[in-house]
Formats: structure tokens, C-alpha cells, sequence
């Protein structure tokens, strides 16, 4: 019994023993692995140079842009209409479906940028990033009005408040959007810096003249923005840039456009819609020209149609000499006797023809003889083939333009405010703008004395130009449009309101996660008379910048 005790302890000393050494070697061999785990490719976010996260933020940025201007906004503005899977974008059947989270993502990886530039004390990267910040937090209070701001981009820090945030004013976001702008213009005013982000800056390659012309431009636009509910300090914000071009340099040159050209290597880099990586090309087939922006551009005779519409395919030709039930393809065009389109819409202009905004069965348009969703209407001008490619040189994102910072100009100049030069003048060089840019600036001379386009000293025609150098970047169109109820615009027969919308439903997944900051905000936006089927949280409800204007409608 004493010798199998003995036995037995002398075991359970060896197993002890070994399980030290087990135990000693997983330390051992754990500190090892910790520093053979350790990946040579990898990035340490607490040493990495900002320019490897910086290109991302600006490409997604300017992605998010014309992901709005060239799609479901479009739409809202009449630039476009689809005649496959339409709701969206013909008749506002939104239901909640837009999400702020992917600009927040950008925001997150921007507030990066910003803060590793503060530590290594590079001054033109933490200007660059501030101006990010204004554009991505100018468009989400430009579409949802009151958002999280100040308490914004802080979940990592844990804590309520923190993963669920207050929302700011609509008022406070474009206050801070200004007080950040003219930050950038002192960060951005050196004249040399140690360190530029190069390549990775899809933008402007590390030019800080032309960041710093974007930030005040883009200071112009959001005092003009606030200019119905703070007259007084749009107006002296306007005029002290225009007091002082060399402390305040804009953007006056196509060259300095905040415009991303898209790389066409994958899908995720290309032009959104193309027919190179989807190779049933129905995205692109969905989208066609709106009849409201092509009968302007026709009234017009504006050069821009041929660069931005294709001409229909097959033009209609009704004939009143021709046999009863005549219907036939000759020459390229459709031969049609009158009885053949009694009681039918058709458009037999013969070069372009646009989709009527909001109809219902718009796939079958102008007797197509193909009405599945995306249609092959050879009927109706589909958008340009340029638009099917992955990148060209007019395939951009555009955010801020020589064009839009004229048209703001004229504006202000109408209004009587002291910046430089009458309102004809910076009308008709904000139309040279744009037409230069869409390359047919060789027809300003002739174009500028069209009846219509010709100055005649109104708002109207102002923002009616606007909106048409906005073409794939709607969404600042639709912003003036909800200020200033220019240009006049109806809702297409089968749109689920009489009105055009002003804003976006706050998501769903906001409205249950953080359930009390966000009918907080719900309640400060104003109900309307078409906003009474859903509630305050409407897009027919008017935010903050909107409220007491009477405008749009």
C-alpha cells in the first residue's frame, strides 16, 4: 500500500512536472507566435501613413456622389426616367430604403485620416480631410436634414451616447460645415508642405491651391444654401470670400472642377451602370432620357443633348396618306396611319425623344414592339453610348464645379449682394463653364443669344441653367430646386404624391436602434399636406432649411 503510494505520487509528480514544461513552452511559444503572427503586409493603424486609408475615403466619396446624381436623383430632377424597375427612381416608392451607413462609414475612415494627419502634423492632409468631412456631412443633413453630428463617429468609445448618437440641427450641421471649411482655407494656404498624399489623392494628386479653391467654393454653396433662413450671414459669408481672392481663392476654372475619374479595372471602379462588367447591359438599357429634360435642351437647341442622349433608333413618322393599318419599317423609320395611333402618346420628334416622368407602363412608350422591364425601345433616346463604358474622359464624379460656383455668383448678384461682376456676366460665364466641359464650348457664342438662354434677369432662368449643367450630379439640382421651387417641375401621373419630394425617410433600422434621438428629429421636421400618409417621417415633410419658406410648393 506505501509503495503504491509512493508510486502513485511519484506519477503525479512527473505529470505534474510535465504539465510545467507544457505550460512554460505554451508561454514561450506563445510570446514566439505573437511575434511571428505578426503580418509583414499588414497596416498598424497607430503607425500608418493616412494616404494608404485616404484614397479610399475619396474614391467612396466621390462614388456616393454620382451614385445619387446619376441614379434615383435623376430621376426626382427629370434628367432621366427608367422604364425597368422604375419605382424608385420615377416615382418616389422609396419606403425607407436609403441608409445613411455607408456615409458614415467614409466619415469613420476620414475622422482617421484626420487624426493620424494631426499627429504626424501634416497640415494639407487634415485640410484635405476636412473638406471631405464638409462634403459627406453637407450631404446627409442635405438629404435626412437633422443627423447625428457633434456626438457622431464616436461608437468605438463605447457608452451610450456614444453607439446610440444625439442628432444635430440641420442649422448646427451646415454652421459646422462653415466653421470647418474655413479651417481648410487657413490649412490648405502654405505654400509648400513636407508631405503630399501624391497618387492617393484621386482628386487633385496633392495640389493644395485647388483643395483650397473647392473649400470655399463649396463654402459659397452652403451659404447660398442657408441663404432663405440666414439671409444676413449668407450674404456676409459670400461676400467676404469675394472680397479677398487671395485669401479666398474659388474655383473659376474647369481645370480646378472636384470632378474623379473612374479607374475601369472591376465594377467597384466604374463608371455605375456601364455595359463593360454587366454583360446583359439591362442596367444600362433601364435608364433613359427624361422627356422634360429633352424638350428643354430641344427648346433650347442646347449643343450638350448630343453628348449626353443618344437619337432614337428608329424614328415614328405618322402619314396621313398612307393605307389604313399601315404600320411598317422602311429606311429606318416606323411608317404609321393615323388609325394606327388613335388614342396613343406618341412622339414623332425626329431625333430625340424622352420617357414622360412618372407613367405608368413606360416600357412600352411610343408603341415599342419590346415592352419587357429594361426595354430595347428603339423609340426613346436612351442615354449616350459614352455610358455604357467603365471610364472615359467625360465619365466623371462631379462634386464641385467652375459652372455651379458662376450660377451661385449670378445669384448673388441678383439678390444685390457685392461680389465682383453683374449676374449677366457670371450667368453667361457659368454657361461657357459647362458647355466647355461637356466639350462643345465652340458653340457659346451662338448658344448664349437663344431665345430662352439669353439673360433676362431672372432667378429662374439662373437656376433653370443650373439644373441643366447638373446633368449626372442631380442631387445639388434637387437642393435648389426644394430652395428656391426652380426649375418648375410636375410629378409624372402614376408618382405616389402630386409634389416632388425634399428629403429622405429616416431608415428604418435607425428608427428601432436608436429609437429616441431619431423621433426626436422626426418631430422637428414639418408636416405637410402631402406628407400626411406617412407621418412626420416623410419625404413630402420639410426639414429645418426649408421650414417657413413656402418653397418648393
Amino acid at each position: 500500500m506505501k509503495f503504491r503510494q509512493q508510486k502513485i505520487m511519484k506519477n503525479t509528480s512527473y505529470k505534474i512536472m510535465a504539465l510545467v514544461l507544457i505550460l512554460s513552452g505554451s508561454f514561450y511559444s506563445c510570446k514566439d507566435l505573437t511575434v511571428l503572427n505578426q503580418n509583414p503586409n499588414g497596416i498598424n493603424p497607430e503607425t500608418a501613413n493616412p494616404n494608404l486609408v485616404m484614397s479610399t475615403v475619396l474614391t467612396e466619396t466621390g462614388k456616393a456622389f454620382v451614385n445619387l446624381g446619376y441614379q434615383d436623383i435623376a430621376g426626382v430632377m427629370q434628367h432621366t426616367q427608367k422604364d425597368g424597375w422604375s419605382g424608385g427612381h420615377n416615382t418616389y416608392e422609396w419606403g425607407g430604403s436609403q441608409s445613411w451607413a455607408s456615409y458614415y462609414d467614409i466619415l469613420r475612415n476620414n475622422q482617421y485620416v484626420y487624426n493620424r494627419s494631426v499627429t504626424l502634423n501634416l497640415e494639407l492632409h487634415q485640410g484635405i480631410a476636412l473638406v471631405t468631412k464638409s462634403m459627406m456631412f453637407g450631404l446627409i443633413t442635405d438629404l435626412w436634414g437633422d443627423a447625428p453630428y457633434t456626438a457622431a463617429l464616436k461608437g468605438a468609445e463605447g457608452g451610450a451616447t456614444n453607439t446610440f448618437p444625439a442628432y444635430d440641427t440641420q442649422e448646427t450641421i451646415y454652421t459646422g460645415i462653415l466653421a470647418d471649411l474655413e479651417t481648410a482655407n487657413n490649412l490648405l494656404s502654405k505654400a509648400s508642405y513636407p508631405s503630399t498624399p501624391g497618387t492617393a489623392d484621386v482628386f487633385y494628386q496633392g495640389n493644395a491651391s485647388k483643395w483650397r479653391k473647392l473649400a470655399n467654393s463649396l463654402a459659397l454653396r452652403y451659404y447660398m444654401r442657408i441663404s432663405a433662413k440666414k439671409p444676413d450671414v449668407a450674404k456676409a459669408g459670400i461676400e467676404k470670400i469675394l472680397a479677398n481672392a487671395t485669401q479666398y481663392p474659388i474655383i473659376t476654372a474647369i481645370a480646378d472642377d472636384a470632378a474623379m475619374p473612374f479607374a475601369g479595372n472591376s465594377d467597384s471602379d466604374s463608371w455605375p451602370s456601364n455595359a463593360v462588367y454587366d454583360a446583359s447591359a439591362s442596367n444600362y438599357r433601364r435608364i433613359k432620357m427624361a422627356a422634360t429634360f429633352v424638350n428643354k435642351l430641344l427648346d433650347l437647341k442646347d449643343p450638350r443633348i448630343g453628348i449626353w442622349a443618344n437619337k432614337v433608333q428608329i424614328p415614328l413618322v405618322v402619314d396621313a396618306s398612307l393605307p389604313k393599318g399601315t404600320d411598317k419599317i422602311e429606311g429606318g423609320k416606323r411608317y404609321l396611319a393615323p388609325d394606327k395611333v388613335v388614342g396613343r402618346d406618341v412622339n414623332t420628334h425626329p431625333e430625340y425623344v424622352g420617357l414622360p416622368t412618372g407613367i405608368i407602363g413606360g416600357a412600352s412608350y411610343n408603341l415599342s414592339p419590346t415592352a419587357e422591364q429594361g426595354a430595347n425601345n428603339p423609340h426613346v433616346s436612351w442615354v449616350n453610348d459614352i455610358y455604357r463604358q467603365a471610364k472615359g474622359p467625360l465619365l466623371k464624379s462631379r462634386m464641385m464645379s467652375a459652372a455651379e460656383v458662376r450660377f451661385i455668383l449670378a445669384e448673388a448678384a441678383l439678390k444685390g449682394w457685392a461680389v465682383g461682376g453683374t449676374a449677366k456676366a457670371h450667368y453667361e460665364a457659368g454657361v461657357k463653364a459647362s458647355l466647355d466641359t461637356w466639350g462643345v464650348g465652340g458653340t457659346y457664342a451662338t448658344y448664349i443669344t437663344n431665345p430662352g438662354v439669353a439673360f433676362d434677369g431672372t432667378l429662374s432662368q439662373i437656376i433653370e441653367q443650373k439644373w441643366i449643367s447638373s446633368w449626372t450630379a442631380a442631387q445639388e439640382a434637387w437642393f435648389d430646386y426644394r430652395r428656391t421651387g426652380f426649375p418648375v417641375l410636375t410629378a409624372g401621373p402614376a408618382a405616389i404624391r402630386k409634389v416632388l419630394p425634399v428629403r429622405f425617410y429616416y431608415m428604418l433600422d435607425e428608427r428601432n436602434l436608436n429609437k429616441v434621438n431619431t423621433e426626436a428629429a422626426m418631430n422637428k421636421l414639418e408636416t405637410t399636406t402631402y406628407s400626411e400618409a406617412d407621418g412626420k417621417n416623410s419625404p413630402w415633410s420639410k426639414p429645418w432649411v426649408s421650414q417657413g419658406t413656402g418653397k418648393p410648393w
